[in-house]
């Protein structure tokens, strides 16, 4: 495997999407991928086909090895390496082609997750903070699988609150070790792992990263928690008694441990977001399968409308998760392009960049597996409950995604405390948007519900822009009532990202579906009525959402006015999703699979 970039993207700033319109030429898709990069996908997923999913029921017991034996066979596809540099090891990949890895292996989710933990948080802290000896002893051990990695920060008592961390080291009266001492929570890979990256506050103040080896005196590793899923993956406590870590195992900078804690979550809530996309993807191509296998009322249940309902939401869903991942990641390489790949706090601030994006894509990405996986058990009915068929599995798994890599409400305050930060730092135009949009809202507005266009998706334009405009209507209402307080308006903050995250969803699918229309792909009608589709979700959802925080915000004539407000922005002429649904079903049918992209 070769270094590989894809086509070239836009490295538009973070957050941009909400302040200014972007054309399909200037957004990563898909159909973008180059031969070797298509060569790639492929070859993960025939991996995940042949070797992951006959491994299931062995994988899901732990059978000793066997998890271990997996990350082997993938690390002689290169596909462990794929984040690591050529002088260490590693393949040194772009972005995109490490993304492609990542959504075509991930058929299991108890896989997925030991994979992701290898080669994201666990190696990615090494690869970005390690000195160069330390990058030597152990990133080559780490690209090849000999070695298995892990990330050790959560604490019983400090799961969101990661800076609140108990466990603590203390310098030897010789100045060559440090003692942690404390006990780490829910660590993937635990049982399995050879090297673990440890958080602990040195002296009890300065938060810092150790690197600590398996064999080192002083480490026990806990008993296998028993999870409601994921059950194939390794999740225990691990216990630091006196342990010692030499001098030279110190990551980075003491005191400086927030950076690589937060830097590579950020980047594993992306990788994340890539494989609840190969995830779903999986799900529903088993609901389609079904769907026109069982018969019901002497035919396939696969023609009933609310069947074809669940098909095409899922699909539209799924679409808009892909369309959000590749767009992103196509940002991160085209920022990267003209970085200095060796060095890593340039690499790192690049990709820091689109922390909001990677927020969003891990909400947006965890909640719509698990609505596959929900009505993947729907469709199945009886047969999706019970353990001999995957749907109850992938019920289970998809759980865990909405709580690890930070909880999907702690992202939720991320996307919006990030926007606004920026926003008052000088670094992002919101306040100069938000103030137009106020100014504007008394004017009746360009949107509606009908357009003479006769660009494709006029229509899903205009519900974009109406809802990028609700967006900041209620961030500036919600922005003027609390101003510096607003950060401590949960309720509030998540309500907002629920609709920026739409803005986001909306735009990507949009823009691809314009993409794809241009180059007449077969696939451009059935993802026009996916955006379609899409529109009307996003646009009843800012609706809803917007009211809340209006309501929150003012009353009496004051919110009178903002609601009238909110009714103008919002007004549109409904499309007819029953007629939608049922096409993208019908396309989902034919083509036996999710009908827009696969490997």
């Amino acid at each position: 495997m070769s270094t590989v970039t894809g086509m070239p993207a836009l490295a538009a700033a973070g957050g941009s999407f909400l302040l200014e319109a972007r054309t399909p030429e200037e957004v990563f898709t898909p159909e973008d991928l180059n031969e070797e990069q298509r060569q790639i996908a492929a070859t993960a997923a025939k991996f995940a086909r042949e070797e992951i999913l006959p491994a299931a029921e062995a994988i899901e017991a732990k059978e000793p090895g066997v998890l271990r034996g997996l990350l082997q066979k993938c690390a002689e596809l290169g596909f462990t390496a794929v984040d690591i540099p050529e002088e260490y090891g590693g393949v040194g990949m772009d972005k995109t082609t490490s993304a492609l890895v990542t959504d075509h292996i991930s058929a299991l989710a108890s896989f997925s997750t030991a994979f992701g933990a290898q080669i994201g948080i666990g190696t990615l802290p090494l690869v970005w903070y390690g000195a160069e000896e330390q990058k030597k002893i152990y990133l080559p051990k780490l690209a090849s699988a000999e070695w298995v990695a892990a990330y050790a920060l959560s604490e019983a008592s400090s799961g969101s609150d990661a800076m609140n961390i108990r466990t603590r080291a203390t310098l030897t009266p010789d100045g060559r070790y440090y003692l942690l001492n404390g006990e780490k929570m829910w660590i993937t890979n635990a049982a399995i792992a050879d090297l673990y990256t440890v958080f602990a506050k040195i002296d009890g103040e300065k938060f810092s990263a150790f690197l600590v080896e398996r064999t080192f005196p002083g480490l026990t590793i806990g008993a296998e928690e028993h999870k409601l899923g994921i059950r194939g993956s390794s999740t225990c406590p691990l216990v630091l008694q006196d342990c010692r870590v030499p001098v030279e195992n110190l990551l980075g900078e003491p005191g400086k441990g927030h950076h690589i804690a937060f830097n590579v979550l950020n980047v594993g809530r992306f990788k994340l977001a890539v494989a609840c996309v190969g995830g779903a993807r999986m799900a529903l191509t088993q609901m389609i399968q079904y769907a026109k296998e069982r018969k019901a009322f002497g035919k396939a249940i696969a023609e009933f409308g609310l069947i074809q309902r669940k098909i095409a939401t899922a699909g539209a869903r799924l679409y808009a998760a892909e369309s959000m991942v590749y767009r992103t990641v196509g940002m991160m390489d085209a920022a990267l392009a003209s970085a200095d790949q060796n060095d890593p706090k340039e690499v790192q601030r690049r990709i820091e960049e689109y922390a909001v994006e990677c927020s969003i894509l891990k909400v947006y990405g965890s909640e719509m597996l698990s609505y596959v996986a929900d009505e993947l058990v729907a469709t199945m009915g009886g047969y999706g409950y019970v353990e001999e068929y995957p749907a109850e599995r992938f019920y289970r798994d998809a759980r865990i995604n909405r709580i690890f890599e930070g909880t999907n409400e702690i992202n939720r305050m991320i996307i919006t405390g990030w926007l606004m930060k920026r926003a008052m730092a000088g670094k992002l135009g919101l306040l100069p948007a938000i103030k137009k949009v106020m100014d504007d809202v008394m004017q009746p507005p360009s949107f509606d519900g009908g357009s003479d266009s006769a660009e494709p998706l006029a229509h899903e334009a205009e519900v974009l822009e109406a809802t990028r405009k609700v967006a900041l209507f209620a961030a500036g209402v919600a922005s003027q009532r609390y101003m510096m307080g607003l950060q401590d308006q949960q309720e509030i903050m998540a309500d907002l990202a629920d609709i920026i995250a739409q803005v986001y969803a909306l735009e990507s699918a949009l823009l691809r579906a314009r993409k794809l229309a241009a180059a007449k792909k077969p696939a451009a009608k059935v993802a026009a009525e996916m955006t379609a589709l899409l529109a009307e979700e996003t646009i009843a959802l800012a609706d809803q959402a917007a009211k809340r925080v209006l309501a929150a915000c003012a009353d009496g004539d004051m919110l009178r006015t903002q609601l009238a407000i909110l009714r103008r922005l919002v007004k549109s002429t409904p499309a007819d999703t029953v007629v939608l649904s049922r096409s993208v079903a019908q396309a989902c049918v034919m083509a036996d699979k999710y009908p827009v992209y696969s490997a």
